[in-house]
């Protein structure tokens, strides 16, 4: 199908810079790359209120109308969420398909969506987007005009209304809490290891530091939201010491509430980790209102207090000699990587050892030596420090996580006399 050609639409509200703006509806001009589209022409336009019927007022609605017929154009994508009547006034002013930037983002994680939970969830948000829009008028949701924000439920059926919607988003709850109950089962085969997740904004190079740790395969793509399930891979920090390491979707600004609310079962995956690794990408020019978009999204999940470490990313894309110094002051646990050229990975592996080290504790066993399966728990759970035999027994002293020490007091508190642990 040929590329939709569109034009962006933003506005520079009071408190609120030019600047701030014209990088918001950047990231939007990726966002619409990301999603097909191919964008023509910008609209910005300053505005101390919204207009409760267009948005933009009468005025640049007319201007818009005869911009979109000059130039051909398809598609016309809002910054931000437009009400069901404000869409509704402006497709009918303009005769032309808008979505705004929420509708635009489903669509993108429409196509991305690979597992059956993740598309279970991007279905779930289309529908919760779409409950108190249906006043709209749906002839461009045809199967043969298709195109940007009309995959998904609206081009397999037409006439939906509120109760079918609401039946059928019940339906996805219901299979996301199976889908979350599976999961479960399998965290708690994995309890026993350190957890460490990737969280940042997205193309920050979270699935290209994963590959390069992992010696992995994750998709990897330079555009927004390349990747959106999660991927869990086990990586080597030294001889003694593996985690698995969490790949979750990226942030990003503006992020829809409800989109966070349908995937928060993935992202759990994120809270559920020991320790998180934030990946910034150091070379964009605005990485620090990045930052903290993304730890808006950890407030938001209630994990912004969890041990992390910064990994400034993309380092050899940096000029600025002094750019690294300047940070290690104000980013007191932090690496800096090149996750592309294996910059800093070493670097960065004894940062989480360090980070781990801390979080762990020390016990003793004491069994009979001829017990070898009983050693073999304590060697496979914990690292082992320290090895006596003496009469007839083995004292085994080891580190690992008070989860791990738990697990080994469990296994040998249902041995009897012989097994002492402190």
């Amino acid at each position: 199908m040929k590329p939709e050609r569109a034009i962006l639409v933003g506005v520079v509200f009071p408190r609120m810079s030019r600047t701030q703006a014209m990088d918001s509806l950047d990231e939007l001009a990726l966002l619409a790359d990301t999603a097909g589209a191919v964008v023509i022409d910008r609209f910005l336009q300053d505005k101390k209120s919204i207009d409760p019927a267009t948005f933009i007022g009468r005025g640049k609605v007319h201007q818009l109308k005869q911009e979109v017929i000059d130039q051909d154009v398809q598609l016309i994508i809002f910054d931000e969420d437009l009400t069901p009547v404000q869409i509704k006034n402006l497709e009918k002013a303009v005769n032309r398909k808008i979505i705004d930037r929420s509708g635009l983002i489903l669509d993108i994680f429409a196509r991305r969506a690979r597992t059956r939970e993740a598309q279970t969830q991007v279905e779930l948000a289309q529908l919760q987007y779409l409950l108190p829009r249906l006043t709209r008028q749906w002839s461009h949701l045809s199967r043969q005009e298709g195109g940007i924000g009309t995959r998904g439920p609206g081009e397999t059926q037409l006439e939906v209304d509120r109760r079918l919607i609401r039946k059928r988003i019940d339906r996805l709850r219901q299979a996301l809490k199976k889908i979350e109950q599976q999961r479960n089962v399998r965290r708690k085969r994995r309890w026993d290891f350190v957890k460490i997740a990737l969280v940042g904004y997205t193309n920050a190079g979270k699935s290209s530091l994963l590959n390069s740790l992992a010696d992995a395969d994750v998709f990897v793509e330079d555009r927004l939201f390349a990747t959106l399930d999660a991927a869990i891979r086990t990586v080597t920090l030294d001889t003694h010491q593996k985690v698995l390491m969490i790949d979750t979707v990226g942030f990003i600004r503006k992020l829809p509430h409800h989109l966070v609310a349908s995937f928060r079962s993935t992202l759990e995956e994120t809270v559920d980790a020991n320790i998180l690794l934030h990946v910034v990408d150091v070379s964009h020019p605005r990485f620090e209102d990045h930052i903290g978009s993304v730890h808006e999204v950890l407030k938001d999940l209630g994990i912004h207090k969890k041990p992390t470490i910064m990994v400034f990313n993309k380092i050899d894309l940096i000029s600025d000699p002094h750019m690294i110094s300047d940070l290690l002051c104000r980013y007191a646990e932090s690496a800096f990587t090149s996750a592309v050229r294996g910059i800093g990975l070493e670097s960065l592996k004894g940062k989480m050892l360090e980070f781990i080290h801390e979080e762990e504790v020390e016990g003793v066993v004491k069994m009979p030596a001829e017990d070898t399966k009983s050693i073999a728990v304590v060697y496979d759970l914990a690292t082992v420090l320290n090895k006596e035999f003496m009469d007839g027994t083995v004292v085994l002293q080891f580190r690992g996580t008070q989860k791990v020490k738990e697990q080994i007091r469990s296994v040998f508190k249902a041995k009897g006399n012989d097994y002492i642990m402190t």
